[in-house]
């Protein structure tokens, strides 16, 4: 057994997709340290730089002193403290949904709700490139799954119309695609979902406090907020903190409390994790500068990478993928990225398909225009080198 384990890492590394953990010392921020080596960060997912804002750790603090470490049980049980709904309350509110329930995580949360909702009886249409969370939520549903191309709405039409028969059908899509940095036609797809009677689910967990003009989100961004059944997000991104959340109508957060065995059957998040969410979305409401400050400095990126020859669209997200199209290569690309003092991971197969392996570029409001320089600075030096550009 061991030794069958062994031979297929042996073939990962084999493949360039072998993965290991680097070591990142000090607190999230524009300058961290990987490996024993400063860096300027571009890896990570803290885009507004909240995780080492003083107003969430002094939060954490007052809830720890409070509340203790941890709550030790289910909501269901015991763990149903003050502050996990009125957290709840607030990203409802914020949402412009009827309710809200908190999950551990994102990846949680997906799982939750489909696995919840559909079964062999139903059919959802997923969009190619969903995040894993989203085709293991579809695979433990046992529902029937249709695959559509990515954002392709002609094809996902005509599985809609081949798939009327179902007990319950559901369109499942990222809000904000987290290899990509694109953004899903929400607009189109609430059109085809409200004319053929199917459910809509988004994950946002990249767009909340980010997209739209008060950070709502992607649905706030394309148009159609409160026209959206279910939407999933993480708290860990842009929010700065730990979690995730369901909002949606009060009769799906119902169904979800009785039904969504990662909910029932979880211990509750620590209060100081929902504490500092909380926090976190008053900051959101309160600062739009910080949004400001992240568009602008992803227009700067942007407009400059394509300048400098790489594949980059102007006008996308803080999200912003540089194909290599090896796995070697990418990797090489990361580490002499390190060398020059700029950390942006490479991504491989399966996070995303052959063929496609990346330089994943993340922006975040507190980079400084020194900051981007200096990435845009290695990013050239780099991918000539790789003969990239």
């Amino acid at each position: 057994m061991i030794q069958s384990l062994q031979r297929e890492l042996d073939d990962l590394k084999a493949e360039g997709l072998y993965r290991w953990l680097r070591q990142v010392d000090g607190p999230q921020g524009p300058r961290i340290s990987v490996d024993g080596r400063e860096a300027i960060h571009f890896a990570g997912s803290d885009y507004l730089g909240l995780a080492g804002h003083p107003r969430l750790k002094e939060a954490a603090c007052q809830a720890t002193l409070r509340y203790g470490c941890g709550v030790a049980a289910a909501r269901l049980i015991s763990g149903n403290h003050d502050l996990y709904p009125q957290l709840e309350e607030r990203l409802a509110r914020f949402k412009q949904a009827e309710a809200a329930l908190l999950f551990s995580t994102g990846y949680q949360a997906n799982l939750g709700v489909i696995s919840a909702l559909m079964d062999s009886s139903d059919v959802i249409f997923s969009d190619t490139l969903n995040h894993a969370s989203i085709v293991d939520g579809c695979r433990l549903s046992r529902a029937r799954v249709r695959i559509f191309p990515h954002n392709d709405l002609v094809a996902l039409a005509r599985l809609l119309k081949q798939e009327q028969s179902a007990r319950r059908r559901l369109i499942v899509i990222d809000g904000l695609y987290s290899m990509d940095g694109d953004v899903a036609p929400l607009k189109e797809i609430v059109g085809l979902a409200e004319r053929y009677d199917c459910l809509t689910m988004v994950d946002d967990s990249h767009s909340i406090g980010v997209l739209g003009e008060n950070g709502r989100g992607t649905a706030e961004a394309t148009g159609v907020l409160g026209r959206i059944d279910i939407e999933t997000g993480s708290l860990a991104k842009a929010m700065g903190g730990f979690g995730a959340y369901v909002v949606g109508h009060r009769t799906v957060i119902e169904y979800l409390t009785n039904r969504a065995r990662p909910f029932i059957f979880t211990c509750a998040l620590p209060p100081v994790v929902v504490a500092t969410a909380i926090e976190a979305l008053t900051i959101v409401e309160q600062e739009p500068e910080r949004r400001e400050r992240l568009w602008n400095n992803t227009r700067y990126m942007r407009v400059r990478l394509r300048e400098i020859g790489f594949d980059v669209n102007p006008n996308g997200t803080q999200i912003i993928p540089l194909v290599v199209g090896e796995p070697e290569r990418t990797m090489r690309f990361c580490q002499e990225l390190l060398c020059r003092g700029i950390f942006a991971q490479g991504i491989r197969y399966p996070s995303v398909p052959r063929g496609t392996e990346r330089i994943r570029l993340t922006v975040t409001a507190l980079h400084s225009q020194a900051d981007l320089d200096a990435a845009l600075t290695a990013l050239t030096e780099t991918g000539q080198s790789l003969q990239l550009v």
